[in-house]
């Protein structure tokens, strides 16, 4: 049995994963959903890929990389539970991200963003300085897809909670998907 919201209540949960409106409508007017997996594909389908403009709208809600969310929101704290990793308290490696974060913003006039949930620092830090090489078209479609994938890991979580069957966590593009049949 399904427990996944619909209405006002979903479009909510959908805009605390990723915060673009248009997104969130398209995924809510398809409810109700009869499965995590069917509304997972929904928020995959309608999240690709997304356009500049949305990119920057969505920007606007993912802090940096390295620091602390802000508030109490459900996107913060969906934030800081993603950025936590092992070599956080890396004194040396978190002045490191702070410093490419500064070159990316220069560079790119946004804040660096990234899938951190599984991530070491240290690969952050390793794709910071990649992706710094990276011309403005290519670098905008990585966010686009980053985003994407951000979304799916939060309404995997999401999903979690609705859902009696389990949604786990698999690779960055397959961020959430269902579990096989026991």
């Amino acid at each position: 049995m399904t427990t996944i919201p619909v209405g006002d209540e979903l479009r909510t949960a959908l805009l605390a994963c990723l915060a673009v409106p248009r997104w969130a409508d398209a995924v809510a007017d398809q409810a109700p959903f009869a499965s995590a997996a069917d509304l997972i594909e929904a928020a995959r389908a309608a999240a690709t890929p997304l356009p500049r403009s949305e990119i920057d709208e969505a920007m606007a809600e993912h802090p940096r990389i390295g620091e602390k969310p802000a508030g109490d929101s459900q996107a913060a704290g969906f934030s800081r539970a993603e950025q936590a990793s092992v070599d956080s308290d890396d004194a040396e490696l978190a002045a490191a991200v702070a410093d490419g974060n500064r070159v990316y913003e220069a560079r790119f006039d946004r804040v660096f963003l990234i899938r951190a949930a599984g991530r070491s620092r240290r690969e952050i830090l390793a794709e910071l300085r990649r992706r710094l090489t990276l011309d403005d078209d290519t670098e905008a479609a990585i966010v686009g897809s980053e985003l994407r994938d951000i979304a799916l890991l939060r309404l995997g979580v999401l999903a979690r909670q609705w859902q009696d069957d389990p949604v786990q966590k698999t690779e960055a593009t397959d961020s959430a998907a269902p579990r096989d049949a026991r």
